[in-house]
């Protein structure tokens, strides 16, 4: 097959017109194309608006037309497919445990059971169909669940996000994870779009199937199971402890993936008690930015916003402060709403949620600035620093707020000429329970606010209206990633040997497609190490 990209087509072009291009491109009619698939899709809406194709043909006599088409974006299709590791003889007598179920422990998770692996995954939350009752039951009432939030639960955080199955890399497993992702419910744009997403909504369905498979491959799924203890002979884990509703117990294992997620910070503590080796990193902290949807795509799309074959547009931006500092958008969340995503009590975060039409009015994301471990006090060799800091800043949002999980809130007009606000404007916005108007300044530190500050007249001379004065900011933004990296060696082991630390809160991963890639490397190593112990 041959592989042709920089397809060009209007938005609502038909299905045939592009085939049409694709043979004109190959210098052959259409009817000589013998097979066609589109590959990507993207939108470029630089020079007007254009979808922009590649896509993959059969035609008789490839050789010439490649000879012919040489430099023409036309090259031959070689797809690389993810080879699942050869399956174990037979299941390990002690079997590997898994705890946390976000993106990293369920890949990893389906990897061992497709080898025959029988894995334990251990979960302190609930499986979605619960976790769903307790966040909406927490957004309409402010009564939280402190183990089954958007935080924990089944999923992980992504489950309560927009699903962005984005990822920058060419790393076969992502299209193994994209194509299992379809084939548990989401939808099969996501093979091709250039920034797949899921959407909330078919995320609750995706997780349920993937449980299912997991179970009839002879995995041991407990939710409400969390590790409180790790026990160690000669530098090895040997056991588990295991707090569970029925009491706690001890499971004997010599293979433990850690993939507990970046807001399991009585996780952190436990590393940190048992001497298991840990350090701070860098990461990001801010503020929700709100806009009306129709707007952003006003001014993304120009003269076609409103287009009915155009989804609803995102952005992407980042600014450098004049002392070097990064400031960026992240976890953008078109026609979404900003959700609260606490999981401590009296402590208020806030983060992005999309369903799969990405119909809402408004579009949210993370505007965010880059933090060190010399900012908050890493660098002196704490390597929960990070998680302090985090927590004071979440406090401080919750006083703010007024209490019972209201968010603080300012229009960027006010944040720019430092008064208080004191109601909405053209934005309305969407956090539940409630927002409560007046400084942020009163909650973040001044070094967030000052690079906030300077960064968004920058970032509205890149999108206009960015900086919109009835703009909506949301505090506070403070769980993009962990704070702590947990180091592992070649074979994606701990200095405590057995243990196997991945995906984003042991600070390995950035998102849904990098954690779960990292929980399949994790799981391919432990499968390497079970097959040395049997050898």
């Amino acid at each position: 097959m041959l592989r042709i990209d920089n397809l060009k087509t209007p938005p609502g072009a038909s299905a045939e017109e592009l085939q049409r291009l694709a043979a004109a491109a190959v210098r052959v009619r259409p009817e000589k194309l013998t097979a066609f698939r589109v590959l990507r899709r993207s939108i470029d809406a630089r020079d007007g608006v254009h979808f922009v194709w590649s896509v993959a043909v059969s035609a008789p006599d490839e050789s010439s037309i490649l000879k012919r088409c040489k430099g023409k974006h036309v090259a031959p299709y070689a797809p690389a497919a993810y080879p699942l590791p050869a399956p174990l003889a037979h299941a390990p007598d002690k079997r590997p445990v898994i705890v946390g179920a976000g993106p990293a422990g369920l890949f990893c998770a389906l990897v061992l059971a497709r080898c025959g692996a029988r894995p334990i995954l251990l979960e302190r939350g609930k499986p979605v169909e619960a976790r769903k009752r307790d966040v909406e039951r927490f957004w309409e009432t402010g009564r939280l669940d402190t183990t089954s939030n958007v935080q924990f639960g089944e999923g992980g955080a992504g489950a309560f996000s927009d699903g962005k199955l984005n990822t920058g890399t060419k790393d076969p497993r992502h299209s193994w994870i994209l194509e299992r992702f379809a084939d548990y419910g989401a939808s099969a744009d996501i093979l091709i779009d250039a920034k797949p997403h899921i959407g909330t909504d078919r995320l609750y369905i995706v997780l349920q199937n993937l449980r299912r498979e997991l179970l009839a491959l002879g995995a041991d799924v407990r939710f409400e199971h969390t590790l409180v203890g790790i026990e160690q002979a000669d530098g090895k884990i040997c056991g588990l402890q295991v707090a569970s509703p029925e009491g706690e117990y001890t499971l004997q294992a010599n293979h433990l993936v850690l993939a507990p997620g970046h807001s399991a910070r009585d996780t952190f503590a436990l590393l940190h008690r048992l001497g298991v080796p840990m350090e701070p990193k860098p990461f990001a902290v801010g503020v929700r930015i709100e806009h009306r949807q129709r707007d952003i795509d006003a001014a993304q799309y120009k003269d076609a916003a409103g287009n009915p074959a155009l989804p609803p547009t995102s952005y992407k931006l980042a600014y450098h402060t004049g002392d070097g500092r990064g400031v960026f958008s992240f976890c953008v969340c078109p026609g979404g709403q900003v959700v609260a995503a606490a999981s401590e009590e009296e402590r208020v975060v806030t983060n992005g949620m999309s369903l799969c039409a990405r119909d809402g009015e408004n579009i949210n994301g993370g505007l965010l600035v880059s933090v060190t471990p010399e900012d908050f006090g890493g660098a002196d060799g704490d390597p929960l620093a990070g998680v302090t800091f985090q927590r004071r800043l979440e406090a401080d949002a919750y006083r703010a707020g007024g209490g019972g999980y209201m968010a603080p809130a300012q229009l960027v007009g006010d944040f720019l000429a430092n008064r208080p606000s004191a109601a909405s404007g053209s934005v309305t916005p969407s956090y539940k329970p409630g927002v409560k108007w007046g400084d942020l300044r009163t909650c973040l530190p001044a070094f967030v606010c000052d690079a906030l500050a300077e960064a968004l007249p920058e970032l509205d001379r890149k999108l206009h209206g960015f900086a919109a004065p009835d703009a909506v900011l949301t505090a506070v933004e403070s769980r993009s990633s962990s704070p702590v990296r947990v180091p592992r060696d070649e074979t994606y082991q701990s200095a405590l040997r057995g243990l196997y630390p991945c995906g984003e809160g042991a600070g390995y991963a950035g998102g849904i497609m990098s954690a779960a890639a990292d929980g399949m490397r994790a799981a391919e190593a432990v499968l390497a190490a079970i097959k040395e112990d049997e050898s």
